[in-house]
């Protein structure tokens, strides 16, 4: 029988996604171009980014093209805005929407939206070698989300309750904005953990704030800004980064925990792809085996567009399903 497939499409703040997976759930493509960011500069504007994924969507597309034959695809799914609430916005995610929606009209094929919060969570849960409870805790960790959340696994996607954010910078922005004052280039965090790997650990602390279900970084930012006017220990500078992040998520998730009784942990975004803060994070939670941590497979813990096309699926084969 003849594969068919789901086109999955993600254009977030810093990276053009697009995705194919077989209706055997097997990924067939996962692009994925990060949007150039000026040296020395912090991220971009929205009108910029727009104009960036524009630009990178036709050598994606033609990669696809190479691939597969487009008659085979019989869905598209694309991630129309940043959370799965009413009041959650952001224009970049337009454009995957608007190009999702014509290549469907063209194709004659369903057109599903989903969020970028839930791609996540999905394209988590397929990294895993075993499926979790129905119900799990989900930490979001990357330069535009830093949520603490409530998973429900429904049939054709999940309901998620917000319980815990930062009050200030996000996780990724902490990371970036240490890493830029360095002189690395936009995204930073490749090349911190890089520099981190020969500093001395806890040659230096910073900072954790962390209160109920409330974190934050701008403190523990401040702080390595005042170091860093004092020492060239750069490197010592890049691993107490990481430490603060590990500390602050060690201390927010068990918090997270005794409030709602739940022992299984999904982390995803592209802060959790570093190997440095799994290792630091599975050492800190040694003494708590009840506590179970699940990491996505670190290149599909970044942005990508392989969530929207399994939840595509998922959505178009509940659909077949109901009408059958």
């Amino acid at each position: 029988m003849k594969l068919k497939y789901v086109l999955g499409i993600d254009t977030s703040c810093y990276t053009t996604s697009m995705a194919i997976i077989s209706t055997k759930r097997e990924i067939i493509y996962n692009g994925q171009v990060i949007l150039n960011v000026e040296k020395g500069q912090r991220g971009l504007r929205q009108s910029n980014a727009i104009f960036k994924h524009i630009k990178n969507i036709p050598h994606i597309t033609r990669k696809i093209g190479a691939l597969i034959n487009p008659k085979d695809i019989i869905a598209v799914a694309s991630s129309s805005k940043p959370r799965p609430v009413e009041a959650s916005y952001m224009p970049v995610f337009l454009v995957g929407e608007m190009l999702g929606r014509a290549i469907s009209d063209f194709l004659s094929t369903p057109f599903y939206p989903t969020t970028h919060q839930e791609g996540h969570i999905s394209t988590g849960l397929y990294s895993l070698d075993r499926a979790l409870e129905d119900r799990f805790l989900a930490v979001h960790f990357s330069g535009g989300t830093t949520e603490l959340l409530h998973v429900e696994t429904t049939k054709t996607g999940y309901n998620i309750d917000l319980i815990g954010n930062t009050q200030d910078l996000h996780a990724g922005q902490f990371v970036d904005r240490i890493g830029v004052l360095m002189g690395f280039e936009f995204p930073a965090g490749p090349q911190l953990e890089q520099l981190a790997r020969s500093g001395k650990d806890y040659a230096i602390d910073l900072p954790v704030f962390v209160k109920g279900m409330t974190i934050g970084f701008s403190g523990a930012e401040t702080h390595t800004k005042r170091i860093l006017e004092k020492t060239d220990r750069v490197q010592d500078v890049a691993i107490a980064v990481y430490n603060c992040l590990a500390n602050t998520l060690h201390r927010w998730i068990v918090n997270a925990v005794m409030q709602t009784d739940l022992k299984d942990v999904l982390l995803v975004g592209g802060v959790t792809s570093s190997n440095i803060l799994r290792e630091k994070l599975y050492a800190l939670f040694e003494d708590k085996p009840n506590i179970q941590l699940h990491f996505a497979e670190p290149n599909l813990a970044k942005d990508n567009a392989v969530g929207a096309a399994l939840l595509g699926l998922k959505q178009h084969e509940g659909k077949k399903c109901y009408e059958s």
